[in-house]
C-alpha cells in the first residue's frame, strides 16, 4: 500500500479525472478527501467506492474559489484526520468563448477557481505539506496551457499558469524534502468531451500520434506516482500525459 497513512486532498473530486485520481489514491491506502463544491450526491458514490473497496474517505463540501470556505474544509480535515500530506489541485471550470466575445466576467470566474483556487488550497495546506514527511503538491494543469486552445483564452491562461506557480513552490519546498509537480494531460474521456462535435474529434485525433483519446486512468496512475515516496526525487516538473502531442 504507496500510500498507507498518507491523507490525501482532493479537489472537484466527484466526477471525471478527479473521482479517478481519488479512488486511485484510496486503492493504494491513503485517507482520501472528496471535495466537492455542488455534485453532492456524487461524491458521496465516489466515498462509496473507496469503502467498498477497503479504503478511508470522507467528503468534504467546499467552494475552492472561497477562502473561507477552504479554511472549514481544511479544519474538518486536519480534525478527521490530523492534517493534510498530499494536496492534488485538480477542480477547474471553463467558459468557453471566442475573445472577441468574452467578458471581464468570463474571465474572472475562471480565473477564481482555475487559479484563486489553487491559491487557496496551497495557501491552507501549506504548512502541512512543508512539513509533512514527503509533502506533495500536485496541480492539475492541461495541454491547453501548452498549446492554447481556440476559444479558450480564460482557461489556457490558468492553465499555464500552474507551470509558473509550481515551479516556484517546488523551490520554496525543497529544502523540507516535499515537492510539488504539474500534470498537464491531454484530452481524457470525460464529460467534458462528450459534446464535442464528431468532426471536430477526428481533427485532435489526427494530431495524437497514440491515435487515442485519454482514460482517466493514464492520469490518476501518474498522480498516484507523484503522491508517492517513490517520486521524491522529482519536483518542479511539468509532466504531459498527452499521448505524444507536441507542445
Amino acid at each position: 500500500m504507496l500510500l498507507e497513512d498518507r491523507t490525501c486532498l482532493v479537489t472537484g473530486a466527484s466526477k471525471g479525472i478527479g473521482r479517478a485520481i481519488a479512488e486511485e489514491l484510496g486503492d493504494n491506502g491513503a485517507n482520501v478527501v472528496v471535495n466537492y463544491r455542488s455534485s453532492e450526491d456524487a461524491a458521496y458514490e465516489v466515498r462509496d467506492a473507496i469503502e467498498d473497496a477497503s479504503g478511508t474517505a470522507v467528503v468534504a463540501q467546499a467552494d475552492v474559489a472561497d477562502l473561507d470556505d477552504v479554511e472549514q474544509m481544511y479544519d474538518a480535515v486536519a480534525d478527521e484526520f490530523g492534517g493534510v500530506d498530499v494536496l492534488v489541485n485538480n477542480a477547474g471550470i471553463t467558459v468557453d468563448k471566442k475573445f472577441v466575445d468574452m467578458t471581464r466576467e468570463d474571465w474572472d470566474r475562471v480565473m477564481d477557481v482555475n487559479l484563486g483556487g489553487v491559491y487557496n488550497c496551497t495557501k491552507v495546506c501549506f504548512d502541512d505539506l512543508r512539513e509533512a514527511h514527503e509533502g506533495r503538491l500536485i496541480n492539475i494543469s492541461s495541454v491547453v496551457g501548452q498549446q492554447g486552445n481556440y476559444g479558450q483564452a480564460n482557461y489556457a491562461t490558468t492553465k499555464s499558469g500552474l507551470f509558473g506557480f509550481t515551479r516556484t513552490i517546488a523551490l520554496e519546498m525543497a529544502r523540507y524534502g516535499s515537492t510539488a509537480n504539474c500534470v498537464a494531460p491531454g484530452f481524457v474521456k470525460t464529460a467534458m468531451l462528450e459534446p464535442v462535435p464528431d468532426r471536430v474529434k477526428e481533427q485532435i485525433l489526427e494530431r495524437i500520434p497514440l491515435n487515442r483519446f485519454a482514460e482517466v486512468e493514464d492520469i490518476s496512475g501518474m498522480v498516484r506516482f507523484l503522491a508517492s515516496e517513490e517520486s521524491s526525487y522529482m519536483t518542479g516538473q511539468v509532466l504531459g500525459i498527452n499521448g505524444g502531442m507536441e507542445w
